[in-house]
């Protein structure tokens, strides 16, 4: 192909993707009404409304765009990318936007529904050990002259935290006629690192209207991210992945930028678990672990704000349904095997609806 059928290809691309934008609206700002904690309001901004159903669809449109206009991208390129799923479903709906092929390098352990998906929007899983994923893409990727789109070292670069309707932007839009407009935190959790960078870039970029906004990072179990927030020291690492799936990594991800991070919370897993079973009485509707990681967080500064005799509000987002997840975080048998006793847990959440009380470590 010749130099200007390539750059022809390449714009013909990039308004495919921004026709595809232009055709959805933005996601939802639900408003979760508790007693418990009078004058503090909770809000959820709901990523699961995208069309491929997850906050990764924001990212996989950025990281597309970026490698298009970085020219790493032309017809019949060969996508990869290493993910645990909502990235890959995503990245594999543009990519047969676009024509074309998408290989995801998913983990074993990676939700049968997840897998589903990225088959259905015309990917292809490669299914590895948790540790292989990164080799594996990159491998696979010069073995088929392809693109290893690697979400988590382009995450916080590929989107433009200045506005450009990110995530950031469209939390505070939506919050402008609240009673407190301002957040006094955002809750959120982190993968690739990405939304953590645009948030919390976002917040110090536009202090004319978000001066008291803090960023608070909610991290699962077996990750080393609260550890290296703490440390500084990139060479963490951890023997076994996340079972919170889209959040939590055993290792530092280039993507995750501590310095833009005000506070960051612990969640043990049996808690996002029962979280989620909470979230479904109280909004009628199945979500992902991550999004119970994210609740639990937000509860925990409710109670906070509550003990301080304090007002104001606090943005949280619901990543993704949690229909993906039925043969694992709603399934029974599958929490007893990974001895997650989520009846405790839920216990103490119920009791944080009666009293406004509820602790996590840090």
């Amino acid at each position: 192909m010749r130099d200007a059928e390539k750059r022809q290809w390449v714009r013909d691309a990039v308004k495919k993707i921004e026709a595809d934008y232009n055709r959805s609206s933005d996601t939802h700002l639900i408003k979760l009404n508790l007693d418990t904690c009078h004058g503090v309001e909770l809000y959820f901004k709901d990523e699961s409304t995208h069309p491929t159903g997850s906050l990764k669809h924001r990212l996989a449109r950025s990281l597309f765009l970026y490698a298009l206009c970085n020219g790493w991208i032309c017809k019949d390129t060969p996508i990869v990318e290493a993910s645990s799923g909502s990235t890959a479903i995503s990245e594999a709906y543009f990519a047969r936007l676009l024509g074309l092929r998408f290989i995801a390098v998913v983990p074993k352990t990676t939700a049968k529904g997840k897998i589903a998906l990225i088959e259905f929007y015309g990917g292809e899983c490669h299914l590895v050990e948790p540790k292989d994923i990164y080799g594996e893409s990159q491998r696979l990727a010069d073995e088929l002259g392809g693109h290893y789109m690697d979400q988590f070292t382009y995450a916080e670069r590929a989107t433009d935290w200045r506005g450009n309707n990110n995530i950031a932007q469209s939390i505070f839009s939506q919050m402008a006629l609240e009673s407190y407009p301002d957040p006094q935190w955002v809750v959120a959790s982190a993968g690739t690192g990405g939304t953590s960078a645009t948030i919390g870039r976002y917040i110090r970029y536009e202090s004319n209207c978000t001066t008291n906004t803090k960023l608070c990072i909610v991290d699962p179990e077996h990750s080393v991210f609260l550890d290296y927030f703490k440390s500084r020291d990139a060479s963490l690492t951890g023997p076994r992945g996340s079972r919170i799936e889209g959040i939590g990594r055993p290792r530092v991800e280039p993507s995750f930028v501590p310095s833009v991070i005000d506070r960051m919370i612990r969640v043990p897993d049996a808690a996002s678990i029962a979280a989620i079973h909470l979230l479904e009485e109280l909004l009628g509707r199945k979500c992902g672990a991550s999004t119970g990681t994210n609740l639990c967080g937000a509860f925990h500064l409710m109670s906070e704000m509550k003990s301080r005799n304090e007002q104001g509000s606090i943005v949280t987002l619901i990543c993704d349904s949690g229909d993906r997840y039925l043969d694992t975080y709603y399934n029974e048998s599958w929490r007893r095997e990974q001895n997650l006793l989520i009846e405790p847990e839920l216990k103490r959440l119920r009791q944080f609806l009666d009293c406004g009380s509820y602790s996590l470590e840090e």
